[in-house]
């Protein structure tokens, strides 16, 4: 599809960050009648986000513009086990007292950028700590982990590079997509 119609599609395709979509027509339809909410979720290993966030920033930021509510998903629950892709070895594991200081570190730079609030468009900021933290791990495990094969989880690139490098990959980290 090269014509959108919506103002989204639009703007994301004239500054190049749509490369792949999946029922571009349906999106696009939709993005023209209704406010999209879109989350992208963010890594809470450090006070501060690295430039490889800046294209999820800003698209986030296009979205607000176009009449969107973006979503700001902080990883509070995720960084307790420590995503492995482009990892040689295990994430330092940090306490939940640094994991929050990181999130309200790291919050002021989508202060910055995205408009915050109560309305249809304002931009909402989640914490997957919110509803991980209180998983049970086994009833977890049987609904939820039934549903993903070892085999397919060891294609992805995150666990198939480590293992490629012989490189060691925990239990803990294995467990990242999954959550």
């Amino acid at each position: 599809m090269t014509a959108y119609k919506s103002s989204l599609l639009r703007l994301l395709d004239e500054r190049g960050y749509i490369h792949q979509v999946t029922d571009a027509a349906a999106l696009d339809a939709l993005a023209e009648k209704d406010t999209i909410t879109a989350y992208i979720g963010f890594d809470a290993t450090a006070p501060s986000l690295h430039v490889g966030s800046l294209v999820q920033i800003m698209l986030l930021r296009r979205l607000q513009q176009a009449g969107h509510r973006p979503v700001v998903l902080m990883g509070g629950g995720t960084t307790k086990v420590g995503d492995p892709s482009g990892r040689d070895e295990s994430r330092k594991l940090l306490t939940d007292a640094d994991i929050a200081a990181n999130i309200a570190s790291i919050r002021r730079v989508f202060e910055r950028l995205l408009t915050f609030g109560d309305g249809p468009t304002d931009a909402i900021v989640l914490d997957n700590s919110e509803w991980l933290d209180g998983l049970a791990y086994v009833p977890f495990l049987r609904e939820v982990g039934r549903h993903f094969t070892i085999n397919r989880m060891l294609t992805f690139d995150s666990v198939k590079l480590r293992l490629d490098r012989e490189q060691p990959l925990t239990f803990l980290e294995f467990n990242y997509m999954i959550l």
